[in-house]
């Protein structure tokens, strides 16, 4: 027996949002989008019964909070690690073909696939959330809470868990109801919400983030009127302008970055296609730049969180760890393994010439390599990995033009032709654009940002914003247009 016939009892019993048995009309979709989106940030601010809240403390993914959509505190303390993590597992074991799954032809493996990834994101929930509350006390219970309800400590523990379990299990279904009955992706959605804020934040001031930072207007202001003791003239002034609390080098790096996406997002090599059933009924299929989109950058990320929550983890627990494994300071790696393998988060992670960097510039120079190697070599690899297993591969595309009636003109109407001209760019695009997302996300931590919303978090929200434009604007020319909706499915 294999594992799909002794798995296929559970998997095909996982709850599911039923998909709409029609058209959906635009509207509609506007409103389950908003409401879901309203239902999030609702539930950020609905705090963990039971904790012991401190607003000051950090959050347990430092500046991944943002990309995952991480609620510090509250009941989407989780956000969307859990199923961009077991995206990850699902991804590697779907790459080394383990699975045996024909999600493409096989309505039986489609419902496997669909069923697996939700038990794999419930394991991850309890792989996230036991941690942080039984084993690296992140998310300490409040003693009084436990003596006002006349409980041991440890049942408060449990309490905490069940709350932070069943967020991870609504943002699941949130993005399902989205993926189905709303525009675009509810993971892509909530990342553009988080990173939002931040920038928001940044821009105004950080009362929304918890901590009491002026924002860049308000600390421009404050120059202006002279109220910053700032020399502005004098070499101390001209950094804290550049680098400090002016926030130049962050603001251009921010233009820059959404200028760049929007300008990669643009450009595209066009096949023409035309209908063989249809005279004069043509289009074209676009390989763009960015032909994976930045969300493959979600899985980099988030394994890079993994590994530096897991040391976090470990220091708490050995309390000294191995010199050659990694040395904290303040929950920070200062040296180790776990040193290395931490991204530069900030201008002030590498800038040793202005005394910023604590760390040798031999050291530095090592870790800003090796983000890097990770972030260059996994995005391409991530991007690969993602082309295939979402079938936006030159094979799976080929079969939807077919499928579509359409054909390229001058060649047979045949999948194999159609494969073999997509074979010349999908592959290359591909591989190309996901090591220039992961260049652009290091060097846009290494700038720094307003916010300090980490430079993937940045490209994300330009990215998906980018193309839920599109999608907005597809679906209105499919409202006005019926026939348009029944061409392209």
């Amino acid at each position: 027996m294999s594992w799909k016939d002794a798995a296929e009892p559970v998997l095909v019993r996982m709850p599911a949002v039923r998909r709409p048995e029609g058209h959906v009309p635009f509207k509609r979709k506007l409103a389950w989008t908003g409401g879901v989106l309203v239902l999030y940030f609702f539930l950020t601010n609905v705090l963990l019964f039971g904790l012991n809240y401190d607003p000051n403390q950090g959050s347990v993914f430092g500046r991944f909070s943002s990309i995952l959509a991480v609620g510090q505190g509250s009941i989407m303390q989780l956000g969307i690690g859990p199923i961009v993590t077991a995206s990850i597992v699902l991804q590697l074991l779907g790459g080394a073909n383990l699975l045996g799954l024909d999600t493409q032809n096989n309505p039986r493996d489609q419902i496997l696939y669909q069923g697996l990834q939700k038990f794999l994101v419930l394991v991850m929930i309890c792989l996230t959330g036991l941690p942080m509350v039984f084993a690296g006390n992140f998310l300490p219970a409040d003693p009084a809470v436990a003596q006002s309800l006349g409980v041991p400590l440890v049942a408060v523990q449990w309490l905490i868990f069940a709350q932070i379990a069943a967020g991870g299990v609504l943002i699941l279904f949130m993005d399902e109801v989205i993926s189905k009955w709303g525009v675009g992706s509810g993971i892509g959605l909530f990342i553009v919400a988080g990173v939002s804020q931040r920038l928001m934040g940044g821009m105004f001031g950080h009362p929304i983030l918890g901590a009491q930072e002026p924002g860049l207007l308000a600390t421009w202001y404050s120059i202006i009127l002279g109220d910053a003791n700032v020399q502005v003239l004098s070499p101390n002034g001209l950094q804290t302008l550049i680098f400090g609390s002016g926030d130049i080098l962050a603001l251009i790096t921010t233009v820059l970055i959404f200028v760049v996406v929007v300008y990669a997002e643009s450009v595209r090599v066009e096949i023409p296609l035309s209908n063989a059933r249809v005279k004069g009924a043509r289009g074209r299929f676009p390989v763009k730049l960015i032909y994976a989109s930045v969300l493959p950058m979600i899985l980099v990320r988030a394994l890079q969180a993994n590994l530096q929550f897991l040391g976090q983890i470990l220091n708490q627990q050995l309390g000294n760890m191995p010199g050659w494994l990694g040395t904290y300071s303040n929950g920070n790696p200062t040296g180790g393994l776990f040193y290395y393998l931490a991204p530069i988060q900030s201008p002030g992670d590498w800038m040793w010439w202005l005394g910023e960097a604590s760390q040798p510039a031999a050291k530095v120079l090592l870790r800003v390599g090796i983000d890097l190697t990770v972030m260059v070599v996994g995005g391409a690899i991530f991007a690969v990995f993602w082309v295939e297993t979402t079938d936006m591969g030159p094979e799976s595309t080929a079969q939807q033009i077919h499928n579509s009636g359409m054909q390229i003109p001058g060649f047979r109407q045949n999948v194999g032709v159609i494969e073999k001209v997509l074979e010349r760019y999908i592959p290359q695009v591909t591989v190309i654009g996901g090591a220039l997302v992961g260049l652009l996300a290091v060097m846009a931590n290494m700038l720094g940002t307003i916010g300090d919303v980490s430079g993937t978090g940045l490209l994300l929200t330009v990215s998906i914003t980018y193309k839920l434009y599109e999608e907005i604007a597809e679906e209105q020319l499919m409202e006005m247009h019926p026939m348009m909706r029944q061409m392209f499915g």
